[in-house]
């Protein structure tokens, strides 16, 4: 049953600022530096989906591991505050409860691409006729792009094995469509890899009811969640999903370049016949520094680990995770969807001539990102929209993404948004 937004029909200053005094986790957006414009004040920052904040510990968790290299050397690996050894464990649980995984199943390395590869790696097996991989129009071109190079890889055929969702109603995917290409394609299909939230439209997929319509053609499911994770309250454990990957630079606010978060449903963990690309750091670990000639997989998502883990890189993720930990994904979802629907009745109601919101309405369809197409072309749109304290995102050839992000996005934030808005729109 599909739940449209929350009927919020207030559009005054006085609704945000009392929906803002009443909220239990306002207090967050303290923990977080924001940019701010040349007469000091803060940016409206719309654009975690691309770039989360800086939390306000994460300069002294590198600072820290920094201290340690300085003072221990090779003895920061055991000695350090929080040893380099064991480092990466310390974003596990965190990690896990995230994205509603079991400890075991959940490891943060490398960067997201990669780990897509070293996926497919492990999950694309063709076979026959079985051989086309399933992902949505508009993918991210990242995903396109390693897609079409594992095809290539299995001498496989891209223009004939890449099988695309198109939309069936405007920009969405309807969940009906994407069940029915299975009915008509299921025995052609070996890998199912869509992005949980698209990166354009901003659709949140139904994760749950698409792996369970996969695995009834024996198709391998995995997600992309860029943009699902700290973003939708997710049960991948329980939703049975295969393998999924995400970035930690957008709403988990890991900072540039954050290493990526990897799941793998228990069912996979532990077996020899997995193909996968090993190294060192996924060996097990009791014997791993005895140096051994054969490998030994830990038996865990660990097993995919090839090197030691990157401490700096790490540093400022753990410190937004624990603030993740403390507020709770559950309650930020909570806040997201009102905050959300709020700026999405704004803008309905005072730049409906001007704009089209092409994300889907159904609170069950979406994350907090809204996509606006522009119904009439604004030259130097960007710097229009940062030269009125605005940082949000743009994308060919006619969309601008905001993402009023809970954790640090207050209603205020949404109701000066659409004023400004109105400025640049209409000169």
């Amino acid at each position: 049953m599909k739940v449209n937004s929350p009927v919020i029909k207030a559009t005054d200053l006085d609704f945000a600022l009392e929906q803002d005094q009443k909220d239990p986790l306002a207090h967050f957006r303290g923990r977080f530096h924001f940019p701010e414009t040349k007469t000091g004040e803060p940016f409206i920052y719309f654009c975690g989906n691309s770039l989360g904040l800086q939390p306000d510990t994460a300069d002294q968790y590198i600072k820290e591991e920094l201290e340690a290299w300085k003072k221990l050397g090779v003895g920061g690996h055991l000695n350090s505050k929080r040893p380099w050894l064991t480092y990466h464990e310390l974003l596990t649980h965190y990690s896990a409860k995230l994205v509603g995984a079991l400890d075991r199943e959940v490891v943060v390395m490398n960067s997201l691409t990669v780990n897509l590869h070293l996926l497919m790696t492990s999950f694309y097996r063709p076979n026959g006729k079985r051989k086309k991989i399933l992902i949505e129009n508009n993918a991210f071109p990242s995903d396109r792009y390693a897609v079409q190079s594992q095809l290539k890889i299995h001498g496989n055929h891209p223009k004939e094995d890449l099988m695309i969702l198109n939309p069936d109603q405007g920009e969405t995917i309807t969940t009906e469509w994407i069940l029915d290409c299975f009915e008509h394609h299921g025995d052609e299909i070996t890998m199912v890899l869509i992005g949980g939230v698209n990166y354009y439209s901003g659709q949140a997929f139904d994760m749950e009811a698409i792996t369970r319509k996969a695995h009834e053609y024996n198709c391998l499911v995995g997600f992309d969640l860029a943009h699902g994770a700290g973003n939708l309250h997710l049960k991948l454990h329980d939703w049975g999903v295969d393998f999924a990957a995400w970035c930690g630079y957008k709403y988990l606010n890991g900072g540039p370049g954050a290493p990526s978060g990897v799941f793998i449903h228990e069912r996979h963990l532990g077996k020899s016949d997995i193909p996968r690309f090993e190294g060192w750091w996924g060996h097990d670990k009791s014997t791993r520094f005895q140096m051994p000639d054969e490998f030994v997989p830990t038996a865990s998502a660990e097993a995919w680990q090839l090197s030691n883990p990157p401490i700096f890189s790490m540093a400022p993720l753990l410190a937004s995770l624990e603030l993740f930990h403390e507020a709770g994904i559950e309650n930020l979802r909570k806040k997201s969807e009102k905050l959300t629907s709020y700026l999405e009745n704004l803008l309905e109601n005072e730049l409906e001539d001007e704009i089209e919101i092409i994300t889907p309405k159904s609170i069950e369809d979406r994350g907090c990102q809204l996509s606006l197409r522009l119904k009439t072309a604004i030259p130097n749109i960007m710097d229009e929209l940062h030269r009125q304290g605005i940082l949000a995102d743009w994308r060919e050839p006619d969309v601008v993404r905001i993402a009023p992000v809970p954790l640090y996005n207050t209603f205020e934030d949404c109701y000066q948004f659409v004023q400004r808005m109105k400025k640049i729109v209409r000169g």
